[in-house]
């Protein structure tokens, strides 16, 4: 939601006369897509309602003729005739106004917008000027039946459809494959070809841990001919530490997941690792899904069988509020009903695929989704602790929690607090002593002065006084800041970002167009009616009801959860969800390709006790899995027929997201390090860590000034993730590769390709530090003399299969027809023999290995 000073700045903008082009004119245009419509609900509409409803709205004296409470008013436009042109940023009035371009043409008249403003109409504009409102009377109710909406498939119950019957029988390797070849045959259509052993091998250790195979493990596979060798790799990757590691990302995503608090003022989430390191040990454990959900929405109001459960439960919820936070709204209500908001958005998102907070002013405009079922949430979540103020201005925070300990880790604790204590009680009496000799300093200095010093021998002339005097200050100034340095790494009991009931318990009120400061009738606590099935659990009066909500979307006879959750695990290992908009499941997303596929998956996550490392074996060790990426001559009528591969006829190839690409280079380049968890931020470096001072209106802050050492060989997911900036140090491949942008919560994430990414894979350090590292290990290798035995290596390594003849040739070629040679400083230069520096050789060879497109993608 925009924060107050947009909205109040906002309502001078229509003086502009804000009128995009006549109706007639883009009465054909498209639909906004979910995405854009609730961008213009949550940024522009409210503004528009806020400020500029009083001029320019039905029922009200129409200023310069232009109408803003319909899509249609704007589109006819005002006295002054267009102001925007959706999509063209500089033949647009509006834009050029607030940019301060023409100095005729300035709005705010009373001083430009700030920057952040700026760029949010520019980015209403960019999109296309979207704007879903209907063009019917204002403030009337947009009538839903949810029990006429039934019939959309995603809300029905789901149905118990059995494997259907195939004629190549010879085909399927279990019931998933049943489906898909029925599918293909209704269609005339052929599979393609199983994967030889290498593919396979790389694709599925790519899946399944996010990292390449080694050689020895390329060798046991390919060596393995047993019928069991397929499940033998997958029972090992699933059982690594890497599987959890993998899968986190993605959940992260959903989750807005960032170790800072929201985008402002680089407030850090000293914490937050805890939730991520949470959910790598929750998928590692193969923790049920229903007890994973019930965790994040209501892990702190249940029962715990030990203390490392209860752990578990509290960081689980920080779910709820480790997302962009508007901590420094100086709006109170406004920042707990926007985080409100925000909460529904993410349950709404995560476990529905439904945008339920497209009704915090109206009644969804397309899906059945009502006000009584949006304040019914925000009853909910209202009456649950999230924030705080804090003591420094006019910030706040989100709620922290401190967790049990056990005797292991309190004993640890404290051994750690004696420790801290000395190097504390050292700083302060290296300061004492300083100020002592300051004092005595003073007395010589003022003694020297006045001319009353005693003569004596050895005596400092004065200016050598002053100066220890004037050094020993500044001393004791970084003493002091040493010294607070400290205080904030003091050890303490744990703590983890989570949430609470809160001590005052209601039901939610209509906020009358999204105000929260003007409201409507009271609704009661409840879930999402169209969604529900069977029973409904009761809410206490002196109960949140988070309790509630996490038993609503478990019960077996939900039929959304399971279906968006099996979903997202197929779209994560075929590149395509089943239901292709995997953040949405209303009327306006993606139809399923194989509903009944997806609903005997459902069914079966559900009866299977919610595993999710089973049903990810069952998906990879299916036929449709092990077929190959490429389409030949054979694969014409298929391709001709479905050429996105909806019907799942191949493999569909990707290439590795940022992520997995980091940690792919350092492995086969043999510099990655394990990694335990643990802090991502660096605060025990001085120069990190800002606003220590007591009297600082503004909180700590933090700066990645300085990374640790192991940091640049750690797995990509335990390094720091800010919302305020691009990313920095190791992490900086995200910047290029489509990363989530943390501000968001996305299931799936765009693929582009943009000359930046060239650019970064053939001169940023990643690939070039790699295959130095990784030329100077194969020419190290013992017993190992001919080239090309280290180019089959090096294939194997790099490319995970052994390299063809032509390859092999072309390499040798290569290298034979190298000419660099070793630097001039090298003493065979300097004796007039250069040598052929073989190091830099085999680099360059390497270098062209990692950025070719078998090792970018994943076939």
């Amino acid at each position: 939601m925009p924060t107050p000073t947009i909205r109040r700045t906002f309502c001078t903008l229509v003086a502009i006369a804000v009128a995009i082009q006549a109706a007639d004119s883009v009465a054909d245009e498209p639909a906004p897509t979910p995405e854009n419509a609730a961008f213009f609900e949550q940024k522009i509409r409210p503004l528009l309602i806020e400020r500029c409803y009083q001029c320019h709205s039905q029922g009200k004296p129409i200023k310069g003729g232009l109408k803003l409470d319909s899509r249609g008013g704007w589109q006819k436009g005002g006295d002054t005739g267009p102001a925007v042109v959706p999509g063209k940023l500089d033949e647009s009035l509006l834009v050029t106004a607030v940019r301060y371009q023409d100095a005729d043409l300035q709005m705010p008249p009373a001083g430009k917008l700030a920057d952040a403003e700026i760029a949010l109409l520019e980015e209403w504009v960019r999109r296309g000027a979207p704007d879903p409102r209907d063009d019917a009377a204002p403030g009337a109710k947009i009538t839903n039946n949810p029990d006429a909406a039934r019939t959309h498939w995603a809300y029905q119950p789901l149905r118990q459809a059995a494997p259907p019957p195939v004629r190549r029988g010879e085909w399927p390797l279990n019931s998933i494959d049943q489906f898909i070849f029925a599918a293909l045959e209704e269609k005339g259509l052929q599979p393609s070809p199983d994967a030889d052993r290498h593919t396979w091998l790389r694709r599925v250790s790519l899946d399944l841990a996010g990292l390449p195979p080694t050689p020895e493990e390329i060798h046991d596979f390919v060596s393995d001919r047993s019928d069991e060798s397929w499940e033998h790799v997958v029972d090992r990757l699933l059982s690594s530490r890497a599987f959890g590691e993998r899968w986190a990302r993605p959940w992260l995503d959903l989750v807005g997941y960032a170790d800072q608090i929201g985008s402002a003022n680089n407030v850090p989430a000293e914490y937050a690792w805890r939730y991520r390191d949470y959910v790598i040990r929750a998928l590692n454990a193969d923790k049920p899904f229903d007890e994973f959900l019930r965790e994040q929405i209501a892990g702190d109001l249940m029962t715990a069988a030990s203390i490392e459960q209860r752990q578990e439960q509290l960081i689980g919820t920080g779910f709820l509020v480790l997302g962009n936070v508007n901590i420094v709204e100086a709006d109170k209500l406004q920042m707990e009903m926007d985080l409100v908001d925000q909460q529904i958005e993410k349950v709404g998102k995560t476990f529905l695929g439904l945008t339920l907070n497209c009704t915090r002013c109206h009644d969804h405009k397309f899906d059945p989704i009502t006000l009584a079922d949006y304040y019914g949430l925000a009853g909910i979540f209202a009456s649950t602790e999230s924030t705080y103020k804090e003591s420094r201005g006019v910030w706040s925070s989100v709620t922290k929690t401190q967790l049990p300990e056990t005797l292991e880790q309190f004993t640890r604790r404290e051994a750690a607090l004696r420790a801290h204590e000395r190097k504390v009680a050292g700083i302060v009496h290296e300061r004492t002593a300083a100020e002592s000799r300051i004092n005595e300093l003073q007395l010589l200095i003022k003694a020297a002065k006045e001319g009353t010093a005693p003569a004596a021998e050895g005596a400092k002339p004065l200016a050598e006084l002053e100066k220890e005097a004037a050094d020993l200050t500044a001393k004791v100034k970084t003493l002091d800041q040493q010294h607070r340095h400290l205080s904030y790494l003091q050890p303490s009991p744990p703590l983890a970002f989570a949430v609470k009931d809160a001590r005052e318990i209601a039901d939610g009120r209509v906020q009358v167009r999204g105000n929260p400061h003007v409201l409507g009738q009271s609704m009661p606590r409840g879930f999402v009616q169209v969604a529900t099935h069977g029973a409904v659990p009761a809410i206490g009066k002196d109960q949140s009801g988070r309790l509630q909500l996490a038993e609503w979307l478990t019960n077996a006879a939900q039929p959304l959860v399971s279906r968006v959750t099996v979903n997202r695990m197929w779209q994560r290992l075929f590149g395509r969800g089943i239901v292709a908009s995997v953040d949405y499941f209303g009327v306006r997303g993606e139809p399923p390709t194989h509903p009944e596929l997806l609903d005997y998956l459902a069914g079966q996550f559900i009866r299977e006790g919610w595993s999710q490392k089973r049903l990810i074996r069952q998906l990879v060790l299916s036929r449709t899995y092990r077929q190959r990426a490429e389409a030949d001559d054979t694969s014409r009528a298929a391709l001709a027929a479905d050429p996105d591969n909806r019907l799942c006829w191949r493999m569909s190839p990707r290439r590795l997201d940022a992520e997995m690409l980091r940690d792919s280079v350092l492995a086969v380049s043999r510099t990655l390090e394990p990694c335990a968890g643990g802090p991502a931020l660096a605060p025990e470096f001085a120069e990190n860590v800002g606003g220590l001072d007591p009297k600082d209106v503004n909180p700590i802050n933090f700066s990645l000034n300085k990374f640790r050492d192991d940091q640049p060989r750690l797995r990509t997911i335990y390094l720091p993730v800010v919302r305020s900036s691009e990313q920095r140090g190791p992490a900086d491949v995200l910047n290029f590769f489509d990363f989530s942008q943390p501000a968001r919560f996305a299931g799936d994430r765009p693929t582009t390709a943009v000359t930046s990414q060239a650019l970064f894979l053939l001169n940023g350090p990643l690939l070039r530090e790699a295959s130095r590292k990784l030329a100077t290990d194969l020419l190290s290798q013992t017993g190992m003399t001919k080239e090309d035995d280290r180019i089959a290596l090096l294939y194997l390594r790099v490319l995970n299969r052994p390299p063809t003849p032509d390859e092999t040739n072309t390499a040798l070629a290569f290298l034979a027809a190298s000419d660099v040679t070793v630097a001039s400083g090298d003493p065979a230069v300097a004796a007039g023999s250069p040598a052929r520096d073989e190091t830099a050789t085999w680099h360059r060879l390497i270098h062209a290995l990692l950025a070719s497109n078998e090792f970018l993608f994943r076939l």
